[in-house]
């Protein structure tokens, strides 16, 4: 049961860490195409705001409350032995979908692919959707839509007030004051993600220590918990994913830094929002959605809609594929008991 539970929690952190690998592109993505910054300046300013992400968490929100939602995602018996089997196979799939995703260069998202995983192995294990926890799984479900539209609407508000403001300034003064504040911009995309991907990774540790008997409840889980998973989440940011900071940040639409800057505070908007309502969501769809939103002011031909829909596609399919490579997992896994 202990080596279980180390191996989980090193999975976790591997997991927390291609995580921030496979999003880097969502923070850096506008920063690196509109040339403010370098890619390699890019991923340093961005990790460090996705580790400063847990002072934030812990002493200006003062919970948790993401992490708290994974955790209760699904229903785990805490007698049950197979339990951490099921927590197991669920990140086995998630680490698997996030992989393949970044290998083909599909901007997807790693939450709903743990979502996925847990749902899978879950069912797999108990043979009932019923160990599904409606009440936390369905907003999430409904935020694979909503979370883009919500940052699409933002961005779109946001980049017409600008431009508005802007009509008759100097061109070259703006655009300069513009790459100025997307520094300021992307830092507060890269706090929304630090503090809303991290957490993920902690719920799921924490389930693995209660269904484990390490700690009673998930009020008692150790401090070096979720600064691991800062740290891991931010380590990931640093390496990159350049495949799809190509797909982000050139091939939806050619973005300036005027529109780089409307789309990340659209994106933070977002994320802290439903950070607020404790709803997990995709930071990767939050922002694509900001960045659609920002080419729609200019024609909705400066959006390539065949890429995007492509996109859509990979959102909508990483739940069940997730949930299949999940259940499948957790039968190999029992196995080898």
């Amino acid at each position: 049961m202990v080596t279980l539970l180390i191996v989980i929690v090193v999975l976790s952190f591997v997991f927390d860490y291609i995580n921030g690998f496979h999003d880097a592109a969502n923070s850096i993505a506008t920063i690196v195409s509109t040339k403010v910054l370098t890619p390699f300046q890019a991923v340093l300013w961005a990790a460090f705001f996705n580790f400063g992400a847990f002072f934030i968490s812990k002493y200006v929100v003062g919970h948790f409350g993401i992490a708290d939602t994974i955790a209760k995602s699904v229903t785990l018996d805490k007698g049950d032995p197979y339990a951490l089997y099921v927590i197991l196979a669920g990140l086995i799939s998630a680490i698997a979908w996030n992989l393949i995703t970044w290998w083909f260069g599909i901007p997807s998202s790693s939450s709903h692919a743990l979502i996925g995983g847990l749902i899978g192995a879950a069912v797999a294990r108990y043979k009932t959707l019923g160990v599904v926890v409606a009440a936390k799984v369905i907003p999430i479900i409904l935020f694979i839509f909503a979370a883009p539209l919500i940052g699409m609407i933002i961005a779109f508000i946001i980049t017409i007030i600008i431009v508005h403001l802007c009509k008759r300034g100097n061109p070259y003064k703006t655009e300069k004051w513009f790459k100025r504040l997307q520094l300021v911009s992307s830092g507060l995309f890269s706090l929304g993600h630090g503090s809303n991907d991290a957490q993920k990774v902690m719920g799921i540790i924490g389930a693995a220590m209660v269904a484990s008997h390490y700690i009673p409840d998930l009020g008692h889980i150790p401090d070096w918990v979720p600064i691991m998973c800062f740290v891991a989440i931010g380590l990931g940011t640093m390496s990159g994913g350049w495949k799809i900071v190509k797909t982000m940040g050139t091939r939806i639409t050619k973005v300036t830094p005027l529109e780089g800057v409307a789309a990340e505070t659209a994106g933070a908007i977002t994320l802290f929002l439903t950070e607020h309502f404790k709803i997990p969501v995709s930071t990767t769809h939050t922002i694509t959605g900001s960045i659609i939103g920002v080419g729609a002011t200019k024609r909705l031909s400066a959006v390539r809609w065949g890429v995007t829909i492509n996109l859509v596609w990979a959102w909508v399919l990483t739940i069940p594929v997730s949930a299949i490579f999940a259940a499948i997992a957790y039968y190999i896994l029992v196995l080898f008991k």
